[in-house]
C-alpha cells in the first residue's frame, strides 16, 4: 500500500514538472518532422513546471488533469507483478523515468495530437490509432509489468521442485473482489473522460460508455467463472476477478465504439483470454505474476484495441491504424521500459535481499509489521 502511494506521489510530481511538457495536448505546440512532404508530429514542446498555462476548465487543463492520474495508474500496475520482492527505491526510481518520459511519448503520439493519431488524416487508415487509454494506460503498465518480473525472477519457493510452480493465494480474496467492484466504478469515469477528451465524442454518449464498459466487465467475469468450473470443477474466485478487471481494460478503448452486444462479445473474449494467459506464464514461461497483471492489463488491453475494427463500424484502414499502435507498444515502448529497467538494475539493485524476502517487506523495508496482532518470533527468520 505505502509502494502504491509513493509511485503514485513521484508520478504525479514529475509528471507535472517534466512529463506534460513533452506528452502537451492536441492543438498545442509541438515539434514536427517532415518526411516524404508530410508533417509527423512526435512530441509536444510545452514549458516545465505547466509555466503560462492556465489551469481552468480549457481542453488542455482537463487533459492535464486526467493524464495526471492515468500515469499514476500506470506506475501501479506493475507493483502487482512485483509483489513481495521488489525494492521501494527501485520502484520509484523507475516510475520517475516512466512518468518523466515514457509515458508522455507514447501519451503524445497516440492523445496529443502525435503521428499515430495522424494515420488517418495524413494515409487515409480509420481515424488513426484509436485508444481511450487501453493502450497509453492499460497495456503500457502491462509491459511494465513483465519486464520488472522478468528482471526480478520469481518469488523464493515459487518454483520448488524447478518447473511447477507452487499455489501461493492471495491473503484475502474478499479485499481482492471488493477493490475490483471499487475499480469498476473509477472506470466509469476514466472511459468517459477518454472519450470525451481523446475521442471528441459527444457528452450525451456517456450512457453508451456506461453501459459498454459494464457489460464488457461483467461479460468477462462470467467467462472466467465458466472456464474455471470447466477446468477446475468449481469458479475461482481470484481468477474471476482478474476476468472482471481484464472486462474493464478492454472496455477502455473500445467503449464509446461499440454497441452493448458486441461489448458483451469483447468481454467474453477478455475473460477467456486472461485465465489462459495467466496459466501459460505460469506454468510454461517461468513468470511469476501474483496478480496476474501482464495477463490482466497487457493482454487484455491489446485486444481491447483489436477489437475496435474488429467489432465496430470502423473504416478498413482502422485495422492497421490500430496494429501499428500495437507494434509500436511491443517492438519500441517495451524494449524501452526494459531498458530503462535495466540500467537501473545496475546503479540501484530491483530485487530485495533474501534476507528481505524471507521476513517480509514490510519489515525488511519498512522496519514495522503489517499485522501487529500476530505475535512473531524472531528465531523464525533465522530458521527455515
Amino acid at each position: 500500500m505505502l509502494a502504491s502511494i509513493c509511485v503514485f506521489a513521484v508520478a504525479a510530481i514529475v509528471y507535472v514538472i517534466f512529463g506534460f511538457s513533452f506528452q502537451g495536448a492536441a492543438g498545442r505546440p509541438a515539434h514536427v518532422l517532415t518526411i516524404g512532404g508530410k508533417a509527423w508530429d512526435w512530441i509536444a514542446a510545452e514549458p516545465f513546471f505547466l509555466r503560462g498555462m492556465k489551469l481552468d476548465f480549457s481542453p488542455a487543463s482537463l487533459v492535464l488533469l486526467l493524464q495526471m492520474f492515468s500515469v499514476g495508474l500506470v506506475a501501479m500496475i506493475p507493483l502487482g507483478a512485483a509483489s513481495e520482492r521488489w525494492r521501494l527505491g527501485a520502484s520509484c526510481a523507475f516510475t520517475g523515468l516512466l512518468a518523466g518520459g515514457i509515458y508522455p511519448l507514447f501519451g503524445h503520439w497516440v492523445l496529443g495530437g502525435g503521428w499515430l493519431s495522424q494515420l488517418g488524416s495524413i494515409y487515409g487508415l480509420g481515424q488513426g490509432f484509436l485508444d481511450g487509454g487501453a493502450g497509453s494506460i492499460q497495456v503500457i503498465g502491462g509491459l511494465s509489468a513483465l519486464s520488472i518480473a522478468w528482471t526480478l525472477g520469481p518469488r523464493q519457493g515459487k518454483y520448488p521442485s524447478g518447473e511447477i510452480p507452487a499455489a501461493i493465494p492471495a491473503h484475502n480474496i474478499v479485499l481482492v473482489l471488493t477493490g475490483s467492484l471499487i475499480a469498476w466504478v473509477g472506470w466509469l469515469g476514466l472511459n468517459s473522460a477518454s472519450a470525451i477528451l481523446f475521442n471528441r465524442s459527444d457528452p450525451s454518449s456517456v450512457v453508451l460508455i456506461v453501459v459498454n464498459t459494464t457489460l464488457s466487465a461483467a461479460a468477462a467475469s462470467l467467462a472466467a467463472a465458466i472456464v474455471t468450473r470447466m477446468r477446475f470443477g468449481r469458479p475461482d474466485a481470484s481468477l474471476v476477478a482478474n476476468g472482471w478487471m481484464a472486462g474493464l481494460v478492454a472496455s477502455s478503448a473500445a467503449a464509446v465504439f461499440l454497441k452493448p452486444a458486441t461489448s458483451v462479445l469483447a468481454g467474453l473474449v477478455a475473460g477467456v483470454i486472461v485465465v489462459y494467459a495467466i496459466d501459460q506464464l505460469e506454468f510454461r514461461l517461468a513468470i511469476d505474476d501474483p496478480g496476474g497483471t501482464i495477463s490482466v492489463h497487457a493482454l487484455a488491453g491489446i485486444w481491447g484495441l483489436i477489437s475496435v475494427p474488429l467489432l465496430s463500424d470502423a473504416a478498413g484502414g482502422q485495422w492497421l491504424a490500430q496494429l501499428i499502435g500495437i507494434a509500436t507498444l511491443i517492438g519500441f515502448i517495451f524494449p524501452l521500459i526494459h531498458g530503462v529497467n535495466w540500467v537501473i538494475g545496475r546503479i540501484y539493485p530491483h530485487r530485495v535481499d533474501a534476507e528481505g524476502e524471507w521476513q517480509g517487506m514490510d519489515l525488511y523495508e519498512l522496519g514495522a509489521a503489517a499485522y501487529p496482532e500476530f505475535v512473531v518470533h524472531s528465531d523464525e527468520f533465522t530458521e527455515r
